[in-house]
């Protein structure tokens, strides 16, 4: 074996490093005495008594690597692939506002991209004749270009587009969804009551808290208020989500929305006396609705919890938390006290229009309005006497997105 040649097995990691002992620079290499004489003592003395040694780690590591499993990349589902470019929008439009948005699915839920919300009160003036007005159907159709262009942007691949009771009750709302339908592409299906509180439920479940048995929910809206009782129940074995599973008992559609009482009142509506009469009116409903479904017995033994979702709410939630301009994060799942709801309800009252307007958390757009929708919420509360309300910025819109994602 010629000493100078001696190497560990071609290829092995330890070639490299050993192959430093065996290599010198190019001006000791060439020295007669250091070719003749060290290299060989070095050799001799140093590797060769422990080459068995290297033999058995070099086998053991090729034995290794051989053994280890193929590198797995990460798991793509059919469904994930499938949703792969996949861009979902729902598009509300109520009594008061148009609201849009849109959304990517991410496994169980979705994460909103984009987002749209316009007070255009399409109900004005239909208490008067149940007909559309020429003003609120161009201040619709102006919000839904505005939509129309979020949804072409964002390359939008499935969309439900929804209505509610401004629509239902209108006896021209055809011109309306028509004029949507041919000159903005975008068609409008206009819901009933029923489904309008599945999707506000459906939006809204995910902040219920499952460790109690049942809920009373509630939708303040621009032409109606929908309130809704409902079962917790225990999710299907197998299923791992947050959110619990939810029947519908029942549920009602009140008449009483914060654009038509607005109508029907106007500035008279902050008569304390006329105030405390639409309470009273809100809580005789609210009570027929509790008899019939024995939700009383219920909420005495502790058993019932409380979420309300609409402007409203989620104003009162802002005022409460004087907030200096308002911030969905804090607002969406906040807890408010009966008492604290109250107590924003009167201050709200005292103000000034002008003072409503000027608030950060109301704005001009909502000044008059919220205050029909307090005399609502505080006639439910009379009635559905539970220590706290549990406030939900969502509704509909995130409703019709669940819906969406058991489509794709």
């Amino acid at each position: 074996m010629n000493r100078a040649s001696f190497k560990i097995a071609q290829g092995s990691e330890n070639q490299a490093a050993f192959s430093k002992v065996t290599t010198f620079p190019h001006r000791y290499g060439q020295n007669p005495f250091i070719k003749r004489f060290l290299i060989p003592v070095v050799l001799d003395s140093v590797i060769k008594p422990i080459q068995p040694a290297i033999q058995i780690i070099e086998s053991a590591i090729v034995t290794t690597l051989s053994q280890r499993k193929p590198r797995r990349f990460p798991f793509v589902s059919r469904q994930a692939a499938s949703r792969q470019g996949t861009v979902l929008a729902a598009l509300d439009l109520g009594t008061t506002s148009c609201r849009l948005l849109v959304a990517r699915p991410e496994g169980t839920s979705f994460r909103v991209i984009d987002s749209f919300s316009r007070v255009v009160r399409l109900g004005e003036g239909i208490q008067t004749n149940n007909r559309l007005q020429p003003g609120a159907i161009t201040r619709t159709l102006e919000a839904l270009k505005i939509c129309r262009d979020k949804i072409s942007r964002n390359n939008v691949t499935k969309i439900r587009a929804v209505t509610t009771e401004a629509c239902r009750r209108a006896e021209n709302s055809a011109e309306l969804l028509d004029r949507a339908r041919t000159d903005l592409h975008i068609d409008i299906e206009v819901i009933t009551p029923l489904e309008e509180a599945r999707l506000a439920l459906a939006g809204c479940a995910a902040i219920l808290d499952p460790g109690i048995p049942y809920a009373v929910a509630f939708d303040i809206g621009g032409g109606s208020t929908e309130i809704i009782w409902l079962k917790l129940m225990p999710s299907p074995q197998g299923r791992r989500s947050r959110i619990p599973v939810v029947e519908v008992i029942d549920c009602a559609s009140l008449p009483f929305g914060v654009v038509t009482l607005s109508e029907i009142y106007g500035t008279r509506f902050t008569d304390f006396g006329i105030y405390q009469d639409l309470r009273k009116k809100v809580a005789e409903e609210v009570h027929r609705f509790t008899n019939k479904n024995n939700i009383q017995t219920h909420i005495q033994n502790g058993q019932v919890q409380m979420a309300g979702t609409s402007g409203t709410v989620t104003t009162i939630g802002a005022v409460h938390l004087n907030l200096p301009k308002y911030d969905r994060r804090l607002i969406d799942g906040l807890f408010l006290q009966l008492q604290d709801i109250h107590h924003v309800s009167k201050q709200l009252l005292a103000m000034t229009q002008l003072e409503r307007a000027q608030s950060s958390c109301i704005g001009p757009g909502r000044a008059d309005l919220v205050l029909m929708g307090t005399a609502i919420l505080e006639g439910i509360c009379d009635v559905w006497t539970l220590p706290r309300l549990r406030v939900a910025d969502r509704g509909v819109r995130e409703g019709i997105l669940m819906d969406l994602l058991e489509e794709v």
